[in-house]
């Protein structure tokens, strides 16, 4: 067997030209500066109470490389000692709804930081899997999430509905029901769904579902993140007027630089709660994204009648709503002017 001979190449033999190459890379300052959100939005507040103020802006802020590098490792390090007096969502809205500290709530009530339910009314308790809500009213506004599955012979790539909740304005559980996928189930994906084999034995059909999911959506405005994939999921269909879309609001997509914020991370640096530490929970993030958008519920409106204009069919009902005297003066004026 021949031997093999190794040769040590020292760098004093490398030729001129690939030493200059070498220098002129190092001091390449050609790429532009990552874009960043604006500082307002980035400070977290750690009893979930507190409103972060949300600026909208044309141009997007940029900061020097390094300084983006300096701001990331910072957060890396305040995080961890962060995370453990972050509040669940579920805890900063009930902080917020009652205007007390999450960390004053949780002692006076005697529950964790980390409590994912709202304790304080007997009627709007959270039931796993108990369909509509006989006691929660919806209101306005409708939250949604969904948990998934893997499916078929790539569980990787096909995914099934396993599980959806909804939750109003204030975060009530108005609809939670495990779901029975038609494929067979390949990969639960319990790690992260919290979904096992035994939770879909009281599942209900799809169809089932879809019915009282589409009855409780009918007139509603709907609230999530990427909304497309859990009404995908649902095989529904929603009036994109009446949708307001977390992860496609402007400045929730600066903190991505310009990409899509996982829901995890608007938690983290907008509302200053932790969600999605192990098994998620759908009703625990329904109420992240309702929590996302009341704190820049005006941006919101504003950034929508931009795209839309005006609801002319939610004006129409207000006026159909006022008192029949003050629709008969608005009649009488109307005449008024067309005879002029």
């Amino acid at each position: 067997m021949a031997n093999r001979i190794v040769t040590r190449v020292d760098l004093k033999d490398l030729s001129s030209n690939w030493k200059k190459l070498q220098v002129k890379l190092s001091a390449d300052t050609s790429r532009p500066p990552k874009r960043k959100a604006s500082e307002s939005v980035l400070k977290p507040q750690r009893d979930g109470a507190k409103h972060c103020k949300l600026e909208l802006s044309a141009k997007r802020p940029t900061q020097s490389k390094s300084n983006d590098t300096t701001k990331a490792k910072d957060m890396e390090l305040r995080w961890p000692k962060f995370k453990e007096h972050a509040p669940s969502a579920s805890l900063a809205l009930w902080a917020e709804d009652n205007n007390i500290p999450a960390k004053d709530l949780a002692a006076a009530y005697g529950t964790s930081l980390k409590t994912t339910s709202i304790p304080d009314d007997k009627s709007t308790k959270d039931k796993i899997n108990e369909g509509i809500s006989p006691t929660a009213e919806a209101g306005k506004y409708v939250a949604i999430d969904c948990e998934m599955v893997g499916v078929g012979p790539t569980p990787d790539n096909d995914s099934a509905l396993a599980r959806v909740s909804l939750v109003n304005y204030h975060g009530h559980q108005l609809y939670d029901s495990y779901v029975l996928p038609k494929e067979p189930v390949t990969d639960y994906r319990t790690h992260v769904s919290g979904i096992t084999p035994e939770l879909l034995q009281t599942a209900r059909t799809l169809e089932s579902v879809q019915a009282d999911v589409a009855r409780l959506l009918d007139g509603k405005i709907l609230i999530g993140h990427a909304i497309k994939n859990d009404l995908a999921a649902l095989l529904l269909g929603h009036s994109k007027r009446d949708i307001r879309d977390t992860s496609r609001h402007p400045p929730f997509r600066q903190l991505a630089g310009g990409k899509t914020p996982s829901l995890k991370r608007l938690a983290r640096d907008v509302l200053g709660v932790e969600i999605q530490g192990g098994e998620h929970s759908s009703i625990e993030d329904a109420r992240a994204t309702v929590l996302l958008f009341r704190r820049d519920k005006d941006a919101f409106e504003r950034e929508h009648v931009k795209i839309w204009g005006p609801d002319r069919r939610r004006l129409d009902k207000a006026a159909d709503d006022a008192p029949e005297n003050e629709r008969g003066e608005k009649k009488r004026k109307k005449k008024k002017k067309h005879k002029k």
